[in-house]
């Protein structure tokens, strides 16, 4: 691997300091994007259970800020259950827009590196290029240059394509899952505003299959 750094040369040094960063974004919102993380299973049936009992508490607003970011938004709309249906949906969603910059924390920056990587690789091809011209000389070619302005030219064009092809699927992945897990938040914030406003039966979650 030092080898192959080495044939390089200084251009791929910037794209190796690209790729650590791509790894640990990818790391870190596959941590953050797990599903029961931000959507735990239940969370709805136990705020209307809840609500249903004890009404709203500042207990239960305080629990659910810190449980998740459903309960974020769950919590927005039940600090204005007392309100109209209109001023509870708009709580929550404000509450959901800044959820979903959360969410969509770090993908621009990981869609940035998709996106300049393969130009920092052609960046390396024009100076392996530069080499391979400077190597000539009127007395002849220096053989020595002429392979390493090569070696320059092809690794870097190549890592900066390795580099940007899975930080672009990362990339659409990530942004897949925040819109499906936005859409499903949604989807429950609206059950818990048409229940505290009586135009729906209370919600007792996804039917169960029989056996």
């Amino acid at each position: 691997m030092f080898e192959i750094v080495k044939a390089a040369g200084w251009p791929i040094w910037p794209l190796l300091l690209v790729s650590i960063i791509a790894v640990a974004l990818i790391i870190e919102r596959f941590a953050m994007l797990r599903t029961e993380k931000i959507i735990p299973s239940g969370l709805l049936e136990k705020v209307l259970a809840a609500h249903r009992k004890h009404g709203v508490t500042r207990e239960m607003l305080a629990g659910l800020d810190l449980d998740s970011p459903l309960g974020r938004v769950l919590g927005a709309g039940l600090r204005n259950v007392d309100s109209s249906r209109y001023v509870m949906k708009e709580a929550i969603e404000e509450a959901g827009r800044g959820v979903t910059h959360d969410l969509e924390r770090f993908l621009n920056t990981l869609g940035t590196i998709a996106t300049i990587s393969p130009l920092m690789g052609l960046f390396g091809t024009v100076v392996g290029m530069i080499e391979i011209f400077g190597s000539q000389a009127p007395t002849g070619s220096n053989p020595q240059q002429l392979a390493h302005g090569i070696s320059v030219a092809l690794y870097n064009t190549a890592f900066g394509l390795v580099i940007a092809i899975p930080a672009m699927i990362f990339f659409r992945y990530f942004r897949g899952k925040v819109e499906s897990l936005v859409v499903e938040m949604e989807h429950q914030a609206s059950k818990l505003v048409d229940v505290v406003h009586g135009e729906r039966l209370d919600y007792a979650g996804p039917p169960q299959e029989q056996a």
